[in-house]
């Protein structure tokens, strides 16, 4: 090119007028984001075809049981609104397993969490929305063939009171064990980038300790030994959710003999709970305040 031909030209670069968004619009933008992505939305088709089939999975028995009531005309539904996720309990964990590594392994993985934490957003702001979106993905999974129950119920003309509070505790249930199982699925997606491993380590943890703990409860209850059931399902998640709403919601219990915990056990329930969802959300910060530095 010759010197004669060579020009300079001035793009206008100008200073940004417009509005400053701050952490807030940011930490909403990332929570609209991560619990979109659990369901495959804004990404590719083949992302949406296991978080679709599982959701469709989990509300047709429901819609199954509906459609008998309303048939036969039965004065109840066949499941109880707080045993549905326990019965479930299987493709919830699958759900996990494939969503939860998807949500924080690949920031893990690029290395694009400290662009995150530049500026305007910080470490508990990344932690609150990735841990919120996760629950509320597992909520709507969990919540959705409760009100398909609900509905149906309805329209079977079942009491209206009794569907009403069914359906509410069955709620409570279902957003306690959003918050529980969330929180464990992220933290263990956390420790490795590599999703595979991730998904591995969550079928694990939500599966085996269940099928330990359920083991061990149905050899005491077979030797008599009634009274350490309940204190054993203090050892897997979804035990601890059964002896909650078993004890609080009115909920009949699936531990050996049908004898969940009482009352005074229901609060060491609780407390357990609430500490391991505390835990899991001081285990995303702590894990993040190193991610957030390299």
């Amino acid at each position: 090119m010759s010197v004669e031909s060579t020009q300079i030209h001035n793009i206008g670069y100008r200073d940004y007028e417009g509005p400053r968004l701050g952490r807030a619009y940011a930490r909403r933008s990332l929570f609209s984001q991560s619990l979109r992505g659990a369901y495959g939305l804004g990404r590719s088709a083949k992302s949406k075809v296991l978080p679709m089939i599982l959701f469709a999975v989990m509300c047709l028995p429901a819609a199954i049981m509906v459609a008998v009531a309303v048939a036969t005309k039965t004065k109840d539904l066949p499941v109880d609104y707080t045993r549905y996720a326990i019965v479930m309990q299987a493709l919830i964990s699958l759900f996990l397993a494939a969503q939860a590594p998807q949500t924080v392994s690949r920031d893990l993985r690029f290395k694009t969490v400290p662009l995150y934490f530049s500026r305007p957003i910080e470490r508990g702001d990344y932690v609150l929305a990735k841990f919120a979106a996760m629950t509320s993905a597992l909520f709507v999974l969990t919540a959705a063939p409760l009100l398909v129950l609900y509905v149906g119920a309805l329209l079977a003309k079942l009491d209206f009171l009794d569907q009403t509070e069914g359906f509410g505790q069955g709620l409570v249930s279902v957003a306690l064990l959003s918050l529980l199982f969330s929180g464990i699925a992220l933290v263990i997606s956390a420790i490795t980038p590599r999703r595979g491993f991730g998904i591995a380590a969550v079928i694990a943890v939500l599966t085996i300790t269940y099928g330990a703990v359920s083991t061990v409860q149905a050899i005491a209850y077979e030797q008599g030994s009634t009274d350490a059931i309940a204190w054993l399902g203090l050892f897997s998640p979804i035990t601890l959710i059964d002896g909650v709403q078993t004890a609080f919601l009115g909920a009949t219990s699936a531990f050996p003999g049908g004898d969940g915990p009482s009352s005074g056990v229901g609060v060491v329930y609780v407390l357990v709970v609430l500490g391991l969802i505390a835990g899991c959300y001081g285990a995303l910060m702590r894990r993040y305040r190193k991610v957030g530095l390299s």
